[in-house]
């Protein structure tokens, strides 16, 4: 079984959608989700899902959900342990535990260099995206963390894809993507940079110079603070035209799967 969190919950099993209804099913199975195949004391799923005291008997509540939560995804689906409950699943089976370790893995061959592999295998996290995480429990406060994490890992994926693609020479293809990027997190520096150098290596260092500016006066005039050294000594390179910012040459064109974009929003 499958259990995917990006956008609307959904559970898996042999290619077929399982239909999991009712407000706390769904919540119950999201829950254990993202705890995979890690038991859940039974106090800590009724403070999340009865938040409030609304069940006049919680205990009984929980039991009725674990029970009808069974009976959709088959008995053998939830574990019951001295410790809790979990979900019979492996940590590849769930979406958004999977995109966290295609992410680390990602950055991970960023850092030894191995460019190619850690845009291919930060493509298939950012891929995973159907939508934003845990969508529809975006006013259940047991999911805040979670959703603010994803979203944070998301930022940090697309990132370190660039930063990867740079590597291999790919910045014309990057810098429309990146201006995307930048309007939606217009504060994001890191992005930013990126951009500028997307820029400056397609010939476009008059833009480039721009996209700093701009980043600049946003920052100073909604945070009252100057760009960081990352991006001052980046505008300093330029205007110097050091060599060293100078493009890496294109790869060869070879046969690729489907693009993903390289920003990513939810639906």
């Amino acid at each position: 079984m499958e259990v995917r969190l990006f956008g609307e919950l959904e559970a898996v099993q042999d290619g077929m959608a399982v239909p999991v209804r009712g407000t706390k099913q769904r919540a119950l199975l999201a829950l254990l989700a993202l705890h995979c195949g890690e038991p859940v004391s039974a106090d800590r799923l009724i403070d999340m899902l009865w938040r409030g005291g609304q069940a006049a008997n919680p205990a009984n509540a929980l039991q009725a959900q674990i029970g009808q939560l069974r009976r959709v995804l088959g008995p053998a689906a939830i574990v019951t342990t001295e410790a809790g409950y979990a979900l019979a699943i492996g940590a590849g089976d769930v979406d958004v535990i999977r995109f966290e370790q295609l992410v680390a893995n990602g950055r991970r061959l960023s850092e030894e260099g191995e460019a190619a592999l850690a845009s291919a295998v930060l493509g298939e996290a950012l891929g995973l995206r159907r939508g934003e995480p845990l969508a529809e429990f975006a006013y259940a406060g047991f999911a805040d963390a979670e959703r603010a994490h994803l979203d944070e890992l998301t930022l940090v994926a697309v990132e370190a894809r660039a930063g990867a693609d740079l590597d291999l020479g790919r910045h014309a293809d990057l810098v429309g993507e990146l201006e995307a990027a930048c309007r939606q997190h217009p504060l994001r520096e890191r992005l930013w940079e990126l951009l500028i150098v997307s820029l400056y290596r397609s010939g476009r260092q008059a833009e480039a110079l721009r996209a700093y500016t701009a980043i600049r006066d946003r920052l100073v005039d909604e945070l009252g603070i100057d760009p960081g050294p990352a991006l001052r000594e980046l505008q300093a390179r330029i205007l110097a035209q050091d060599p060293s910012l100078a493009a890496a040459r294109p790869p060869p064109v070879q046969a690729a799967g489907p693009a993903v974009p390289l920003a990513v929003t939810g639906n």
